[in-house]
C-alpha cells in the first residue's frame, strides 16, 4: 500500500476556518470600539467582601436592576411573567440620554426608556444599550473588569473607597446595534484605562 501526498487543501481549510474563529471573536469588540458612541453610566455599590476576585474586578450599574427599569417609559412592552419580572434570557434595550454637561469629570447618561426591540431611530442625544436577563439582573457585559497586576491594589482601594460615596461611572462606547465596550473607570476626578 503506497502513501498518497497530502493535498494542500486539506491543510489550507481548516487553517482558514480556524482563524476566521479566532478573529471573530475580538472583531465585534473592535466595530464598537471604532464606530460606537462615547456614553458613562453610573455604577453602584457591590458588596465590599466580595470585591477582590484575584485580578478581576466586579462593577455593579443602576441600570442592572429590574426595580430600576420598572419606573422607565416602555417596562410594559416587554414579554413580562406574572410577577411582573423578566424571564432569563430576555433581551432588552436601555435607552440612555445624554445629560447637560458641565466641565471636568464626564456625568452619567440617564436612562429614559426601556423597549424590547432596539429603536430604529434616536435622538443624537441618545443611545439604545443591549443587556440580557440574568439571574434577576440585567447584564450588559460590563460588569467584570480585569486589571494589570502593576495597578490592582491601587485600583480597587480607589473602589472602595468612592463607591461609599456613589461617584464612580464607567465611560464605555455603543455601538449602532447596542453592543458595548469598556474604556476606562473614572473614580472621583481620576481615571483608569481599561
Amino acid at each position: 500500500m503506497s502513501l498518497q501526498p497530502l493535498r494542500s487543501w486539506r491543510f489550507w481549510i481548516p487553517l482558514l476556518v480556524q482563524t476566521a474563529l479566532i478573529t471573530a471573536i475580538p472583531a465585534q469588540a473592535v466595530y464598537t470600539h471604532l464606530t460606537g458612541k462615547t456614553v458613562v453610566l453610573q455604577t453602584v455599590p457591590v458588596d465590599p467582601y466580595d470585591l477582590l476576585r484575584g485580578y478581576s474586578q466586579t462593577l455593579g450599574y443602576d441600570i442592572s436592576t429590574l426595580d430600576t427599569l420598572r419606573k422607565l417609559p416602555g417596562w410594559k412592552t416587554l414579554p413580562l411573567e406574572a410577577r411582573n419580572s423578566l424571564k432569563e434570557n430576555t433581551v432588552l434595550y436601555v435607552i440612555l440620554q445624554l445629560p447637560e454637561q458641565k466641565p471636568g469629570r464626564p456625568i452619567a447618561w440617564k436612562p429614559v426608556g426601556v423597549s424590547p426591540d432596539r429603536p430604529a431611530s434616536l435622538p443624537s442625544n441618545q443611545v439604545a444599550l443591549k443587556g440580557r436577563v440574568q439571574y434577576g439582573q440585567v447584564d450588559y457585559g460590563l460588569s467584570t473588569y480585569y486589571l494589570p497586576e502593576t495597578r490592582r491594589d491601587e485600583v480597587n482601594k480607589a473602589i472602595q473607597e468612592s463607591q461609599r460615596k456613589q461617584s464612580a461611572v464607567v465611560e464605555i462606547k455603543v455601538d449602532a446595534q447596542g453592543n458595548a465596550v469598556p474604556l476606562r473607570l473614572w473614580l472621583s476626578d481620576r481615571s483608569y484605562e481599561f
